[in-house]
């Protein structure tokens, strides 16, 4: 396990690379001490934009010989094994170095109130111009080998018993102690051997400091305050009165170890936090937030104190505001200033990214609900249209009438309608009329034809148009029979009883077109429609009138057809015409389009099993209503939801590839 959270951190830093934190990441440190001290303050950048972050902490202890201690705080146990992966990768990558990382000690976590593990490990780093000298020692005997193994535990050892005893704050160094530091821990470039002149003495006022650092405390070792900024001072009154302690007015967040010098030197190098305590406030101050301050702690040796340089922590004009704060209370040399500015830019560039992201949203939403109602606009049109004359009136076009050499018209109204009207309310007349109408629109799906309108009690409908197709007649026939069969489910309001309808049908040439431009209609012209709705006319109730040429049409398609003899039609002459008495070869359930269970169809089987064979193939209904019958003789059908199932003749069993078992 500690193995592969190892490379889970070398992991975690190339992924932090490739996510665009590399240029950040550079620019922590020249070396790799300055950069594990600076990860701290990066965790308090980061923790401006995720606010929930809870990052770990570390700390840093120098040693003369090169090597060092981190310190390494989490709330999360058992992942102290990730930093080493980390560090390695960093000191690799960035400084050209090769680090190795043992645990010194590894507890509870006792120096910080807000962690939970605090591990410390010793780092030991080598530079490669150092690991290629020691190359050719590789082929050492094992008297060798074992005499280094032997050193470095002894050297660890000291190591460790070195950390037991470390200073609280740092001691004064000469100089060439401080070189000889940096050189054997950085790189051993001349650039780090940078050592800074100070003067004499110090050239400036106390007035002038206190202006020019407005946000600064000075305390002793017992946390008594010797000075303070300008305008802390003005933020916190408390502050002018030098007698009182530091953790009277503040209490630390930041790093979060108990508020005593001890503490405060031994993480000397974090970022700290201190937020004033809001009972020591005035009172007409209590109602607004508790300031909070960050910045760095300085330990002065020569007098014994330490000074803590801070700005007020704010990220946007409106904790300024609330603060009652202005820009003119932050020094101009501080980035604090900036910091606001740009963060309200970029928490202005949040909100409105926000904002489209909810616009986005709201118009993904009123799309759907736009296409919700563009389909119940279509599926209206369309019940209105012909689905291709509905889509050329949309595309702006104009719809071209069209000739059709032969189609099926049908016309049917209700007997004694009249008297129905008015023996009854209007209320009523509506309920009977949508009962029937909705019965007779289901059956147009049924037998695909096209419903062309109803004026009162009259409906319309029309085989072969506006689709032209050879099994009109056929499927106006079979629609015919339903609308019959439909008539007795509705009941005359008057009578109780089930309404009576007349039928005629008409077989010939129309021209169709649509008329009009408000609310434009599907029409259908020519001589064909008024014998059509002469067949109705003169028809009688309960019976499907047919013409001559619809009687021809139909013929031999498997109907039983009977002659009524020659009539006096209004208009046309005598005329001989003919009564529609069934389908030979489909039942009421299926010229109504009911499902037929399995049970009926096996009992239907088995009635016919004696005379017939048990040869099976599958023909669509369109199929049935077209003719292809028409060849099979005797055959009778069975139906299977959407199928017709046609038991063939024992002449037509060749046909092997329709077979199927019963």
């Amino acid at each position: 396990m500690e193995a592969i959270l190892r490379l889970f951190g070398e992991y975690f830093f190339k992924f932090c690379k490739m996510s665009g934190y590399d240029r950040m990441l550079r620019t922590l440190g020249g070396n790799l001490m300055e950069f594990i001290e600076n990860l701290d303050a990066l965790h308090s950048y980061l923790a401006l934009s995720y606010q929930e972050m809870n990052a770990p902490s570390f700390r840093v202890e120098r040693e003369a010989d090169g090597r060092m201690l981190l310190h390494y705080y989490s709330d999360r146990r058992g992942l102290c094994h990730i930093v080493p992966g980390i560090i390695e990768a960093v000191a690799k990558d960035f400084f050209d170095i090769d680090v190795t990382m043992d645990i010194l000690s590894m507890n509870k976590e006792e120096e910080r109130t807000g962690k939970k593990e605090h591990v410390v490990f010793l780092v030991v780093q080598k530079s490669h111009s150092q690991m290629g000298r020691a190359k050719p020692n590789r082929l050492k005997g094992n008297q060798d080998i074992q005499r280094d193994q032997e050193a470095l535990e002894a050297a660890f050892l000291r190591m460790k018993e070195k950390y037991l005893s470390v200073s609280v704050c740092p001691v004064k160094k000469s100089h060439w102690e401080v070189v000889r530091s940096i050189v054997m821990f950085g790189k051993g470039h001349l650039v780090n051997t940078f050592v800074p002149v100070y003067p004499e003495r110090l050239w400036i006022e106390q007035k002038t400091f206190c202006n020019a650092f407005p946000f600064h405390i000075v305390f002793d070792e017992s946390l008594r305050v010797k000075q303070a900024g300008v305008n802390i001072q003005k933020y916190v009154p408390g502050l002018q009165n030098q007698k009182i302690r530091l953790d009277e007015y503040f209490s630390i967040i930041h790093p979060q170890v108990t508020f005593d010098i001890f503490s405060i030197c031994k993480f000397i190098n974090s970022q700290f936090v201190l937020k004033v305590r809001r009972e020591r406030m005035p009172e007409a101050w209590k109602s607004q937030p508790a300031l909070k301050l960050r910045g760095q702690m300085i330990w002065m040796e020569s007098a014994r104190c330490m000074i803590y340089l801070c700005s007020p922590k704010l990220r946007s004009l409106r904790e300024l505001e609330a603060h009652r704060m202005h820009l003119s209370d932050i020094a101009p040399h501080d980035t604090t200033r900036d910091l606001i500015l740009l963060n309200q830019q970029r928490l202005a560039e949040i909100e409105l990214s926000n904002q489209l992201e909810r616009k986005k949203e709201e118009l993904r939403v009123l799309s759907q609900h736009l296409a919700i109602e563009k389909k119940k606009t279509e599926t209206l049109l369309y019940a209105m249209l012909p689905e291709h004359v509905a889509n050329q009136l949309k595309e702006g076009k104009k719809v071209a009438a069209g000739e059709f050499k032969t189609c099926t018209i049908l016309f049917s109204d209700v007997v004694t309608f009249t008297n129905i009207c008015a023996a009854c309310q209007p209320i009523q007349i509506v309920t009977m009329l949508n009962s029937m109408y909705s019965k007779f629109d289901r059956l147009t799906s049924v037998h695909e034809v096209y419903k062309v309108e109803t004026i009162g009690d009259a409906y319309m409908v029309v085989g072969g148009v506006p689709v032209p197709i050879g099994s009109h007649a056929q499927r106006v026939a079979n629609f015919a029979l339903g609308m019959r069969i439909s008539a007795k489910e509705v009941m005359n309001p008057v009578t109780g009883e089930p309404i009576q309808i007349r039928v005629g049908i008409h077989t010939g040439p129309v021209l169709a077109g649509v008329v009009g431009d408000k609310m434009p209609r599907y029409c259908l012209f020519g001589d064909t429609v008024n014998t059509a709705s002469r067949m109705e006319s003169h028809g009688l109730p309960n019976k499907v009138h047919l013409s001559p040429t619809a009687y021809r049409a139909l013929e031999n398609e498997g109907f039983e057809i009977v002659e009524r003899g020659e009539i006096e039609v209004k208009g046309k002459g005598k005329m001989t015409t003919y009564f529609l008495i069934r389908n030979l070869h489909a039942s009421e359930d299926e010229i109504m389009g009911r499902p037929h269970s399995r049970l009926d169809r096996k009992g239907e089987q088995k009635r016919e099993a004696a005379s017939q064979c048990q040869i099976f193939f599958p023909l669509t209904i369109s199929d049935v209503f077209s003719g292809a019958l028409g060849h099979v003789g005797s055959a009778w059908v069975i139906p299977l939801h959407d199928f017709l199932w046609v038991e063939a003749p024992k002449d037509q069993s060749n046909q092997d590839e329709h077979l199927h078992p019963g």
